[in-house]
C-alpha cells in the first residue's frame, strides 16, 4: 500500500489528514490503517494543536476494503485489535481535538472514525451506515461506543441491526454529529473550526476532551474530582496566565499552546 492514501500535512498548527484512495471510496486496509494512525501520533508529536481529518473525492470512508482480505484464513478479532482499534485509540487519546469533515459516506468503520472527532461536520449528502450486519459482521472501531454514547441505546440497536443509512441532518438530530452544512461549505467550515481551535489554549482542550469522555462513565462526584485535578494542572500553564492578562488589559490574547 502505498503512503500517498494517507496524506498529511501541518500547516498554523492544523495538521490536516486526508483518505485518500477515491477510487474505491476511502475503503480501509491493514496497510493504510496503520498510516492513518502513524498520521495522527504524528500531528502530536509535531506540535499539531489541532487536527483535521477527511476524505478525499466523494466519500468520507466505506468501511473496510473487503476485496483485499483475500481467501485465506482471517481472524476478524485480530485484525480488529491490530488494526482498527488502533484508530480509534489515536482519534481518542491524541492530546489535541480532533475535527472530522465527512464530505460522504461514512460506513462500517468509516463510521467509527467520522463519529470519533471531537466535532464533526457533515456535508448535507452525507450518511452514516452501519454495515455490519448486511454482511454478517458486527460493529467495530469504537462505533458502538460512540453511537450508544451520543445517541442511546434504541439508535444504537436500530442503526446496528438494520444497517440503514443515516442522513446527515437525522445523525444531527440524534446528537451524533455537531454541525450539517452544504456540500460546498464543507472544507471551508471544517477547516475554520479547526483554526479556530488550534489559537485556543491547547492544553486545556486536552484536559477538556478527557474530561468529557471521563464524565460519561463517572458519577458527579467522580466527575468533580477530575475537574478539581485538570483544573489544577490548566491553572499552571502559560496559556492561563496570558488568558487573564488579556482579559484584565482588554484584549485579544495570544495562546501558545503551553
Amino acid at each position: 500500500m502505498s503512503e500517498d492514501t494517507v496524506l498529511y500535512e501541518l500547516t498554523d498548527g492544523v495538521a490536516t489528514i486526508r483518505l485518500n484512495r477515491p477510487d474505491k471510496l476511502n475503503a480501509v486496509t491493514p496497510d493504510m490503517l496503520i498510516l492513518l494512525r502513524n498520521a495522527l501520533w504524528r500531528a502530536a508529536d509535531e506540535g499539531a494543536r489541532a487536527v483535521l481529518l477527511t476524505g478525499e473525492g466523494r466519500a468520507f470512508c466505506s468501511g473496510a476494503d473487503l476485496a483485499a482480505r483475500g481467501d485465506g484464513p482471517n481472524d476478524g478479532g485480530a485484525n480488529v485489535e491490530r488494526f482498527y482499534n488502533p484508530v480509534a485509540e489515536a482519534l481518542s487519546k491524541i492530546p489535541v481535538p480532533v475535527v472530522t469533515a465527512v464530505n460522504g459516506p461514512a460506513a462500517g468503520a468509516g463510521a467509527g472514525m467520522a463519529l470519533g472527532g471531537d466535532i464533526v461536520v457533515m456535508a448535507k449528502s452525507a450518511y452514516i451506515l452501519l454495515s455490519f450486519s448486511n454482511i454478517g459482521l458486527v460493529p467495530d472501531c469504537g462505533v458502538t461506543w460512540l453511537v450508544a454514547k451520543s445517541a442511546g441505546r434504541a439508535k444504537a440497536l436500530e442503526m446496528a441491526l438494520l444497517g440503514e443509512r443515516l442522513s446527515a441532518q437525522e445523525a444531527k438530530d440524534a446528537g451524533m454529529v455537531a454541525r450539517v452544512v452544504e456540500d460546498d461549505e464543507l472544507m471551508a467550515t471544517a477547516q475554520g473550526i479547526a483554526a479556530t481551535l488550534a489559537a485556543k489554549p491547547t492544553v486545556a482542550l486536552g484536559l477538556i476532551r478527557d474530561q468529557v469522555k471521563a464524565a460519561l462513565n463517572s458519577t458527579l462526584s467522580e466527575t468533580l474530582g477530575i475537574e478539581a485535578r485538570h483544573q489544577r494542572i490548566a491553572g499552571k500553564t502559560e496559556d492561563f496566565r496570558e488568558g487573564v492578562t488579556a482579559f484584565l488589559q482588554k484584549r485579544a490574547p495570544e495562546f501558545k499552546g503551553r
